[in-house]
């Protein structure tokens, strides 16, 4: 799109609800949308060219767009232009109800738009529209206290010293760095920390407009929708109408692991649909993104850092689009870096100093060993004593040197738990089901 249509749309201003959060701006007119008619009117034409026949409500909830006063219109310059027609009334009550199927020029006209894009889905929301929702909700304002440390870290055992490392890093909203042993929970604490985000609730759009390109935003697979709640006001109609290319989901919380590399940090744009995917880290604006297994990537790491230098120092990232333009959008995330590597292994001091929190996850001590295992036995039904975990103590770690590693309990029960089932006797911890569960779990090294 070219600056000076840029400079005729009308931006919105944006809204909060009554409990005082961000609610997406109403709109009751076609220049509410940002969008130019004509690039709505392609739109609507490519989902009847997909669809086929479709009633006029049914166009417009493939658009998220109100019928009366914005589809009907867009309908209506179709048919004057001979792109779209009227085939018959589905017995509902007004224009809504009415059949529409695309025309032999309107098919002409369709595949010319398919040929810049094949996206024919929700109308997207301005870049503008997306950037200031980003700020207004931004992961900051969300305050962790201990009480709610202690609730989401409940199943979770370490030292008090970890414990109270976590809290003020997560308030940060910035980057953590947890490391230590393979199998002390370093993922297991980033998901905790995950479900204090999930808690709360942000919108985001489906798909975003920059330069006449489209930006698909909204994942399936890694974002939550939150069912709306219903207006308690049965009398009174809300000023204006809900923007419906908004959903509502849960603050996301988006893994990644050995597969990220650096393209998949910039925007993604596929070649045979023509329009683009957002980034892992824009997906995961307003919430936390887990890069598990740091150092295991196909990327150096020292690249794999560089790349998050500006947007953890200036909370603002700059992603290109294949025009060449960059763009600039929010940069809300708090990142979590876990890695069983040694950090000296990975990166050097100045670049470990770029990130603001750095947490050791240690090997358990004898005393939290044993309340993880006692915990998990009881989970998983296994019968737990104190003389049976002193065998297996005594007899598979101290005197072999094994270093005590959080997840053992959790694995040992089930090899008990498998083992007494093919032996047909109750799981419990005496000396020849702990010897069988260890022999068939441990390898040496």
């Amino acid at each position: 799109m070219s600056e000076e249509i840029n400079s005729q749309i009308i931006k919105p201003p944006a809204l909060t609800n009554s409990s005082g959060q961000f609610a997406p701006p109403p709109i009751n007119t076609l220049e509410d949308i940002g969008l130019e008619l004509l690039f709505l009117q392609d739109l609507a034409l490519k989902i009847l060219y997909f669809q086929g026949y479709m009633t006029g409500y049914k166009i417009a909830d493939a658009l998220c767009l109100p019928f009366s006063g914005m589809v009907d219109q867009i309908l209506d310059a179709l048919k004057k232009e001979k792109l779209v027609e009227v085939k018959s009334s589905q017995g509902g009550l007004g224009e809504g109800a009415y059949l529409y199927a695309i025309t032999g020029s309107g098919i002409i006209h369709a595949r010319e738009a398919l040929e810049r894009s094949q996206y024919a889905g929700p109308a997207p929301v301005p870049l503008h529209a997306y950037n200031e929702s980003v700020l207004r909700q931004s992961r900051s304002r969300l305050l962790v206290t201990g009480k709610h440390m202690r609730q989401v870290m409940g199943d979770l055992s370490f030292g008090e010293d970890t414990f109270h490392k976590l809290g003020p890093a997560v308030n940060s909203g910035t980057s953590i760095f947890i490391y230590g042993p393979p199998g002390n929970g370093k993922t297991s604490v980033a998901r905790a920390i995950g479900n204090l985000v999930l808690s709360q609730t942000m919108y985001i759009p489906y798909a975003i407009f920059v330069d006449g390109q489209v930006i698909t935003m909204f994942d399936s697979v890694n974002h939550q929708v939150v069912k709306e709640e219903p207006d308690n006001a049965q009398n009174s109609r809300p000023r204006g109408r809900k923007d419906q290319r908004w959903v509502r989901i849960k603050r996301p919380f988006i893994m990644v692991g050995g597969e990220l590399t650096l393209t998949g940090l910039d925007l993604v744009f596929n070649d045979t649909l023509k329009f683009y995917e957002a980034p892992f880290q824009v997906k995961a604006n307003g919430g936390i993104l887990l890069i598990d297994d740091f150092g295991r990537q196909q990327v150096r790491p020292r690249d794999l850092l560089n790349r998050w230098i500006v947007p953890l120092e200036n909370r603002i990232d700059y992603l290109s689009l294949h025009t060449g333009r960059k763009i600039e959008v929010p940069f809300d995330v708090l990142v979590i870096f876990s890695t069983n590597l040694p950090p000296k292994d990975l990166v050097d001091e100045a670049f470990l100093r770029r990130l603001r929190h750095k947490i050791e996850i240690v090997d358990p001590t004898f005393d939290i060993y044993r309340d993880i295992f006692r915990r998990v036995a009881k989970q998983k039904g296994v019968g737990y004593s104190d003389e049976g975990l002193s065998y297996l103590l005594q007899e598979w770690y101290i005197k072999p040197e094994r270093k005590l590693r959080a997840s053992h309990p959790r694995d040992l029960c089930d090899q008990i738990i498998d083992i007494s089932r093919y032996m047909q006797v109750e799981p419990v911890m005496s000396k020849d089901l702990l010897d069988k569960a260890a022999s068939s779990y441990f390898v040496e090294l």
